[in-house]
């Protein structure tokens, strides 16, 4: 029996968009894909979703590989990143439908750094969860498994009683490998939701 469902955060709740996040400040095109590669590559981002490095440290690998005209507009960016992720349309429907048609409990499990985490309480679509687990504050990141061991624990959940939604096919590998039933978001809110419809109907 289902009795809550774990969603991810970035292309499952919101839009997690660099090219989007870039344009906000910086218009020129070939300045934006500069910035945008430099500001945003996973050579510094997983570190800072795992908790190794901090803000500062990624600016001055950032700065280093920018011209010097670019620091600013490119501060903006990294200090804007989070305020700047459009709701997926559909998503919150779908999160209302699961707790009040289904009596199920919400909690997001998302790899991102300690910076959002402070932030979290501005971020509107957080209050649809009772709880968040952020990669860089607990230790733990996706798909390893005792990312998953610690989300159970932490939320006094069990796996057989939970269902995962992740865009990365890695992390659903990783839930379905700890004994999480999972669904790969493909972008489609209708399809979750007659997914999860199918197989909430009959949920006993």
């Amino acid at each position: 029996m289902i009795r809550q469902v774990v969603f991810d955060l970035g292309q499952v709740l919101v839009h997690y968009e660099p090219d989007y996040m870039t344009g906000i400040y910086i218009k020129n095109e070939e300045d934006r894909k500069t910035a945008e590669k430099v500001i945003f590559d996973r050579l510094y981002w997983d570190p800072l979703d795992a908790g190794t490095i901090s803000d500062e440290e990624l600016m001055k690998c950032v700065y280093s590989r920018l011209p010097e005209r670019l620091w600013e507009q490119a501060r903006e960016v990294y200090d804007n990143w989070y305020y700047n992720m459009p709701e997926i349309d559909g998503m919150r429907n779908i999160i209302s439908k699961l707790k009040t048609t289904y009596g199920l409990r919400i909690f997001i499990l998302s790899n991102i750094g300690k910076t959002f985490a402070e932030h979290a309480s501005e971020i509107p679509i957080l209050s649809v969860a009772e709880k968040c687990i952020f990669s860089a504050v607990c230790g733990h990141i996706k798909p390893n498994t005792d990312m998953f061991e610690y989300l159970c624990r932490e939320c006094g959940i069990k796996p057989e009683e939970t269902l995962f939604i992740d865009d990365n096919a890695k992390n659903v590998a990783g839930a379905e490998k700890y004994g999480i039933r999972s669904y790969r978001f493909d972008g489609d809110p209708a399809a979750l939701e007659r997914y999860l419809d199918g197989i909430l109907d009959n949920n006993q």
